[in-house]
């Protein structure tokens, strides 16, 4: 794992952990958006959480097909994270102010797999 992989990978169990800690805080007692919390939580924790998970597996990967495969599946998982923390905040379900650099994250992931894709699919 090149020096910048193993940047990454920290920041993304760092990105991780900051979702692990929005799911942590959202309601899980019976109360009237308790349910709808959960749900849309579970969604984001799932997301949030594999985008590392995709990414160690795209740095064990023999061809450069593989590779980028696998990195668009973290640019999928990012994507559908932000569409949950968006949620989140529009249904009042957690403090926007907490969310909004989490987005913000989650952009600038997203961004630097795009491109990370876009070189690997020109040396292909």
């Amino acid at each position: 794992m090149s020096v910048f992989e193993q940047q990454l990978m920290e920041r993304l169990e760092g990105y991780a952990l900051r979702i692990i800690a929005v799911y942590s805080a959202l309601p899980d007692y019976p109360t009237q958006g308790h349910q709808v919390a959960q749900v849309l939580g579970k969604q984001l924790l799932r997301s949030g959480t594999s985008v590392g998970a995709n990414f160690a597996e795209a740095t064990r990967t023999h061809s450069l097909a593989d590779k980028a495969a696998k990195q668009q599946i973290c640019i999928k998982e990012l994507e559908e994270s932000a569409y949950w923390l968006r949620l989140l905040s529009k249904a009042g379900l957690h403090a926007v102010s907490r969310l909004e650099p989490l987005l913000l994250e989650t952009s600038e992931l997203t961004a630097i797999f795009v491109s990370s894709v876009r070189k690997l699919q020109r040396e292909l």
